[in-house]
């Protein structure tokens, strides 16, 4: 690789503290896809409006309380690559390990998929007003929103953050102009399906178990709250910048996602919002009439802000789990001049384009949001287990055991009645997960490998890596041969 020649640079890494605008960069790394994708699964899940709307409520406080248990567990093992660095120095290399093992091939591969998915969906849409895009278009246009952006990451981290913060501000003026039309709905009297008798007057049966699968669809949309936590060692005093990020972004964020959504049930009936494949856009036509193009155009700058800012964190996971030793040392390496893992972001981008084999976004989210719980609450418990093991160990931050109890409780339920009503896709998540056991024990815990293992291993990572490359471009020119074909 061209210009990458040194392994894990402290004084690239202080490069990074020069650059505050990570510290505004949690709402753009929240709010992306999910508020777009995401009403139509809650809705579809939760059965009624009432309990949608008490679904997003409900989800953006648990998610607060789970990101003040990161804050104290972030000031306390002040190292960057979140929970995975927490669960590692906790639990043990193996509970690191397998945490890192799920997120390189289905959290962040996965994460990434649906965001630039969500991106292509609404940029096509608007030009097939009255069928579904082609899925060949969606997955090469949400391929080349994925390489324009591992481009910009890999040629600074100024133009990273400087397109998140642009971004970040372009979608809160889009959602600010969804919230804004449902005002002046609810002032016109268009308040029909927020009224108790209707509110929870339920198209389907309650069922327990899909209400879980609510939740897991509610949490997609705020996934990325621990976004500070991956790039501690970046920030400027922690101690003060970390949680007065979570106490400023996760309100916000609530915010603009309960009232977006009872901006939409203005507008359309859950019938209406259940047909439809992109949720904004039959808001704007309702509503805004020749200015509906606003709509498309404002959702791909918000999807387009939260591919960046997974691509920025993912890659940052991935450095710190090879300068850790468990992943290969290639992706420890950072560029000398640019000072950016410009190996670890390849490495994202090129498992991300293999996601693209499907365009089932709400099976996708279901997949990596059971994932992504499983391993917050083993954090969070993992919070409890430092308080006993060493309890006199310094914590800036401190928060009451309560929440904690608080979140852990919430985080069974989820779980439990998600496996129940999804065994296949969340039992498939959990049996990837455990392949990485015989991984980890021959590939790290093992330290005396015989040197033909060492290199008949090399050997294979190479051969794989570039019949990855060439396989992905194959794919890339087979989708575009049949777009044109299409047309």
């Amino acid at each position: 690789m061209v210009g990458i020649g040194i392994l894990v640079s402290n004084n690239c890494l202080c490069h990074m503290n020069n650059h505050p605008p990570l510290l505004l960069s949690i709402p753009g790394n929240i709010i992306g896809s999910g508020i777009f994708v995401s009403p139509k699964g809650v809705m579809e899940n939760a059965s009624s409006v009432g309990l949608a709307l008490i679904v997003w409520i409900v989800t953006g406080i648990i998610t607060a309380i789970g990101a003040l248990c990161y804050a104290e567990l972030g000031v306390t093992i002040p190292k960057s690559g979140g929970d995975y660095s927490y669960v590692k120095d906790i639990f043990g290399g193996l509970a690191g390990f397998l945490r890192l093992w799920i997120a390189v091939l289905v959290i962040y591969p996965t994460n990434q998929a649906v965001i630039a998915l969500t991106f292509s969906n609404y940029v096509l849409q608007p030009l097939f007003p009255t069928c579904f895009p082609p899925e060949n278009g969606l997955r090469l246009l949400a391929a080349v929103c994925l390489l324009l952006l591992t481009w910009v990451n890999c040629s600074s981290v100024r133009w990273a953050t400087r397109v998140q913060d642009i971004f970040t501000a372009g979608k809160l003026l889009a959602l600010a102009l969804i919230i804004i039309m449902g005002i002046v709905q609810i002032c016109k009297g268009e308040y029909y399906w927020l009224e108790p008798a209707h509110a929870f007057d339920p198209f389907q049966e309650y069922d327990v178990g899909l209400i879980a699968l609510a939740f897991l669809q509610g949490s997609f949309a705020y996934g990325g709250w621990n976004f500070l936590n991956y790039v501690t060692e970046e920030l400027v005093d922690p101690y003060v910048n970390l949680p007065r990020a979570i106490f400023i972004s996760i309100p916000l964020v609530t915010f603009v996602y309960v009232f977006a959504n009872i901006a939409y049930v203005t507008a359309m009936s859950p019938q209406e919002l259940l047909a439809s494949n992109a949720v904004a856009v039959t808001f704007g036509e309702k509503l805004l009439g020749v200015m509906s193009w606003i709509m498309p155009i404002s959702v791909a700058l918000s999807t387009f802000g939260g591919v960046n800012g997974s691509l920025f964190t993912s890659s940052r996971l991935f450095f710190a789990g090879a300068r850790e030793g468990h992943l290969p040392s290639l992706l420890a390496m950072i560029h000398v001049k640019r000072c950016t893992p410009i190996p670890a972001l390849l490495f994202t981008c090129l498992s991300t384009l293999l996601m693209l084999c499907t365009s089932d976004m709400y099976t996708l989210i279901n997949y990596v949001g059971f994932i992504n719980y499983l391993f917050y609450g083993v954090t969070v418990a993992g919070q409890i287990v430092l308080r006993i093991k060493a309890p006199d160990m310094h914590r800036p931050i401190r928060i009451s055991l309560v929440w904690p109890v608080i979140y852990l409780l919430f985080w069974a339920f989820l779980l439990i009645f998600s496996l129940y009503s999804e065994p296949i896709v969340c039992g498939l998540g959990m049996a990837i997960m455990l392949t990485g056991v015989p991984v980890y024990f021959l590939g790290v815990y093992w330290d005396n490998k015989p040197e033909c293992f060492n290199s008949f291993v090399g050997k294979s990572i190479k051969n794989n890596f570039v019949f990855t490359i060439n396989w992905n471009f194959l794919q890339m020119n087979s989708t575009l041969f049949n777009l044109c074909c299409f047309y």
